[in-house]
């Protein structure tokens, strides 16, 4: 472990590394470069298979991180292991995948400044990488709208950023990640957090790169969807909650059970599978009913092989767009 310096910081920034070796000198870089003095920044080796490659990307830095090395525990337990290593009264979670842009803490810091009630806060983000969606905003897809409540986020109506400044004393007293979890465990303590009466705030101004890249956790819309229904699940077994919230609960449920039936009727129409296809896309417009669903369920049930060639054809496109 390497401490860098022994002055109190003001905010202790922990970035888990898994299979990141390629992307964790961008990430740290971009934390070293921000204005605001009194930070440490804590890299989270959580047992990666390219540890020696990892440690390579780190060398220039060795004097400036503290590098924490532990066994394969999953996201939430190289969080954890950061949390707890801390020293300063503000956390900064930052994947080791992504990067802040340059006045991110200058801009997060500002904002507690100006309103000293919030616990948290969580900015837009750019997103890049190999995904069509290159450059257009995270909120355009993860809308977050007027004040941030328990129920609204049960609900699946504000979703919050991982990428954000909160509080260690609230993280801490409301039992830090659950590693029992191993994707949407952000979701699950900003629950919690809530619940405890915390407050937590965003800001609309992009202020972090948030990279697509195929293997990572949000890749696969499949997996990702199921691993929501599972931190749903664990709310519900474990967060005390009144009729209205458990009501707003299982209206997010069937919205994600939707969501993963059409992923589930993409993967089978891109096999050509038409009759597995209509089967998942009838289920998602059951749980969801929606004109959009119905108007693909049409056009499968009658012309499937023209519409394959024409969603081809528009891979095709946005592939092209995306290399240019």
């Amino acid at each position: 472990m390497t401490q860098n310096g022994n002055a109190q910081p003001a905010v202790s920034v922990i970035i888990p590394a898994y299979q990141v070796s390629a992307y964790i000198a961008e990430a740290v870089d971009s934390v070293l470069a921000q204005a605001t003095e009194r930070v440490e920044v804590i890299v989270v080796n959580d047992g990666s298979p390219d540890t020696e490659e990892l440690e390579g990307a780190l060398d220039p830095y060795r004097d400036r991180i503290v590098y924490l090395k532990q066994e394969n525990g999953g996201v939430s337990s190289a969080r954890n292991a950061g949390i707890r290593a801390a020293r300063g009264e503000w956390l900064a979670l930052l994947d080791g995948d992504d990067a802040w842009l340059p006045n991110y803490l200058e801009s997060q810091l500002a904002f507690i400044r100006d309103h000293p009630d919030v616990d948290m806060v969580f900015p837009n983000g750019v997103i890049f990488g190999d995904t069509p969606a290159a450059g257009k905003l995270m909120m355009d897809f993860s809308p977050a709208e007027g004040e941030v409540t328990f129920l609204k986020v049960l609900a699946g109506e504000c979703t919050i950023a991982c990428c954000s400044v909160v509080r260690r004393e609230i993280v801490m007293g409301v039992g830090l990640f659950d590693t029992q979890l191993h994707a949407t465990e952000d979701f699950d303590l900003w629950l919690r957090v809530l619940k405890a009466g915390g407050r937590i705030a965003y800001q609309r101004e992009p202020l972090y790169r948030y990279r697509r890249r195929e293997g990572s956790a949000t890749w696969n819309p499949i997996a990702m969807n199921q691993r929501i229904l599972e931190s749903l699940d664990r709310a519900e077994g474990k967060i005390p909650m009144t009729d209205e919230e458990r009501d707003a609960l299982d209206r997010h449920r069937r919205k994600v059970k939707s969501e993963l039936a059409i992923a589930r009727g993409k993967q089978a129409f891109e096999r050509r599978d038409w009759n597995a296809a209509i089967a998942h896309l009838t289920e998602a417009n059951m749980l969801m009913p929606s004109g959009k669903v119905r108007a693909k369920l049409a056009l499968l049930r009658f012309f499937p092989a023209l519409v394959h060639r024409a969603y081809q054809w528009k891979r095709r496109r946005e592939n092209q767009a995306a290399v240019l």
